[in-house]
């Protein structure tokens, strides 16, 4: 499986020459290369992860799309056939299989609503927590895709999610909030996460590749 990253928090998976997207948000450059795509995970309703013109410019070559997202997502994109996922589920969408995880977004202030979220767990290899800190608990995670920056974490609450899930292997992902200052910051505090427990970090940009 082949996992390429895209700026923000987007990700495309490519495995016998179907394809996966998550999280095609509007900090992430307008999609193209989408022929092929058998499914969308978005992992919560905030525009960031998921546009209107992103899920379009993949059903536009691949009507029979599925889309997968919390109930929150279903809500927002009524123009849009979602399968609503729980926190628990696991769904085939050939040849990937998808394992659901926690269930609502980290808190960013008591002032703004909390909204359904859901972590992901892609061919039992890849875990992208969506925005949150949730483990995973009992899984031998592979590859995290680790939440460099935003309004609701904090460094420390990074490093210690990244101790928590012990990945083999690491890279950052939602950090176009970020300077390029703040980048290599957060990437040295992952890398040393990821090492404590043996893991490998790697400081994927965006289209940068990562064979998994």
């Amino acid at each position: 499986m082949r996992l390429t990253k895209f700026e923000h928090a987007a990700l495309l998976l490519e495995e016998s020459g179907k394809k996966l997207f998550v999280d095609p948000g509007s900090l992430t450059s307008p999609l193209t290369d989408t022929a092929n795509t058998v499914a969308v995970v978005i992992t919560h309703e905030h525009a960031d992860h998921w546009t209107p013109e992103q899920l379009n410019r993949i059903l536009d070559l691949n009507p029979d799309v599925q889309i997968f997202a919390p109930e929150g997502v279903a809500a927002a994109a009524t123009d849009f056939n979602v399968t609503v996922v729980h926190a628990g589920d696991t769904v085939e969408a050939a040849p990937f299989t998808l394992r659901f995880f926690g269930g609502r977004h980290a808190v960013i202030h008591e002032s703004i609503p909390v909204v359904d979220n859901l972590g992901v767990l892609i061919n039992d290899e890849l875990y992208y927590p969506g925005d949150s800190f949730t483990v995973p608990e009992g899984i031998d995670v592979d590859v995290l895709a680790t939440p460099a920056g935003a309004p609701w974490l904090k460094i420390g609450e990074t490093i210690d999610f990244v101790l928590a899930v012990k990945p083999k292997r690491s890279f950052p992902t939602h950090e176009m909030v970020l300077s390029r200052g703040g980048k290599d910051m957060s990437n040295g505090r992952i890398k040393w996460a990821t090492e404590q427990n043996g893991g490998e970090f790697f400081a994927l940009e965006p289209n940068d590749t990562l064979d998994i």
